[in-house]
Order: structure tokens, then C-alpha cells, then sequence
């Protein structure tokens, strides 16, 4: 299911001991290179105040090494809460690659990443349910892929820098976006750029400035009212 140049090239240990790689297709890391597990619990996990809710429903746009995911199955199901996680990545890392980033990092032996990881790549969309988690992957380009409405209480926007890949970050998608959230969800996303603030802003939602993971100053998040 890898399309031509996708597969992930160096995998690099950052400061905080997780594991992040390069995308030969964007030349850019997947995740933050000054702590890939540390940007996943506080732009994310925290952001949105996942690792607080009963029962929280996940929409993540760019799935990549599933570092978000395995951040929000340490906070969330470590708890004993329901989990529902949906991802959309359209040109997936091969299996071994998610593998070997994983290791040592949290959650990385959750029986549902391991089904996860034991179906990837053989069909479309991948569903694991496991205990009080589903997790659902859609192989496919989520500019152009249906998406739920007024669903989710959490939206991980983690595409690759407005600089490699803008399609993610213009007005008409993130307006799109907006309309998966339930009332009261919360989007959020490592950028700080002024053109995704006010993306944020023209699709509706309440902005915030939020101190940084390592290595950044500031990151966003958007409230739906």
C-alpha cells in the first residue's frame, strides 16, 4: 500500500528517548526531532484534554508512525476509558517501520497497537477493536475522503508543515475539519503560523495560543463553541 517514495528513510532517537523518522516523499521528519513522544502528549494528547475525557472520539488527519496514537492509548485506555481513534493516512510507512519506532516507547506492547500493526497494509479501511478501544486507519487522501460530521471531541491536525504539504492547512479544509468536530471538541496542531491561526478563525472556532512542546514556542488550538 506504498505509494512510490513513501517509505520512511532514517529513524532518529530524540531527546526524550522516542523514536521519530524521515518521509523521503515530504524530506521532513514525522514528528517533532527535539521529542516526538513529548510533542504527542502536549500538543495532542493534552491539547485537547483527551487524557481527561470519559470517552473520547479521535479524528487525526496524517497518521504517520502512529506516535499520536499510541501517546493517546497510554493516556486514555490506560485508564479504562472507551477510545474511539480515527486516523487518515494516505501513503502509509511500511509495518517494520512502525515497529522499530515503537520500541521502548509507551504503549508500543497495547494489544491494540499490535493488532494494528498485524493487519496493516491488507485492507481499507483497517479496524481493530480490542477491549474498550476501536481504532479505525483509512488508507486514503483525507482532502478528498468523506469525513464524519459533528463527531469528534478531539482533531489531531499533524500534517506534514504548512512549507511540504499546504493542502492540509488552507481555509476550505480546515472549514472542513471544523464541521467533523462535536460542539465542544477541540482541534489542535503544532503549528503557530499566522495563516492557520486564521484559517482556525474563518471556519468558526475559538483560537488559543498554548506554550509549546520542546523546541517550539507556541502551538494552537481551536475550540468549537
Amino acid at each position: 500500500m506504498n505509494g512510490p517514495g513513501s517509505p520512511a528513510g532514517e529513524i532518529i532517537l530524540t531527546p526524550d528517548g522516542s523514536r521519530t523518522a524521515v518521509s523521503a516523499r515530504f524530506g521532513e521528519a514525522y514528528g517533532s526531532r527535539h521529542g516526538a513522544a513529548a510533542q504527542a502528549r502536549h500538543v495532542f494528547v493534552e491539547g485537547t484534554g483527551t487524557h481527561e475525557h470519559p470517552a473520547p472520539r479521535v479524528l487525526e488527519v496524517g497518521f504517520g508512525l502512529g506516535v499520536n496514537v499510541r501517546a493517546t492509548l497510554a493516556r486514555v485506555a490506560g485508564r479504562g476509558a472507551a477510545l474511539d481513534y480515527l486516523a487518515y493516512e494516505f501513503d502509509p510507512a511500511p509495518a517494520d517501520v512502525l515497529r522499530e519506532v515503537a520500541v521502548g516507547g509507551e504503549a508500543g506492547h497495547h494489544p491494540a497497537w499490535l493488532s494494528l500493526l498485524e493487519g496493516w497494509g491488507h485492507e481499507s479501511p483497517l479496524t481493530v477493536q480490542v477491549e474498550s478501544v476501536t481504532l479505525t486507519v483509512q488508507f486514503a487522501d483525507v482532502l478528498t475522503a468523506p469525513l464524519p460530521e459533528n463527531w469528534a471531541t478531539a482533531l489531531y491536525l499533524d500534517g506534514f508543515s504548512p512549507a511540504r504539504h499546504p493542502e492540509v492547512w488552507t481555509p476550505a479544509f480546515v472549514t472542513r475539519l471544523a464541521r467533523a468536530l462535536a460542539p465542544g471538541g477541540v482541534l489542535a496542531t503544532y503549528s503557530a503560523a499566522g495563516h492557520v491561526r486564521r484559517s482556525l478563525e474563518a471556519a468558526g472556532l475559538t483560537v488559543e495560543r498554548r506554550p509549546g512542546p520542546p523546541g517550539k514556542r507556541e502551538c494552537l488550538r481551536g475550540l468549537k463553541p
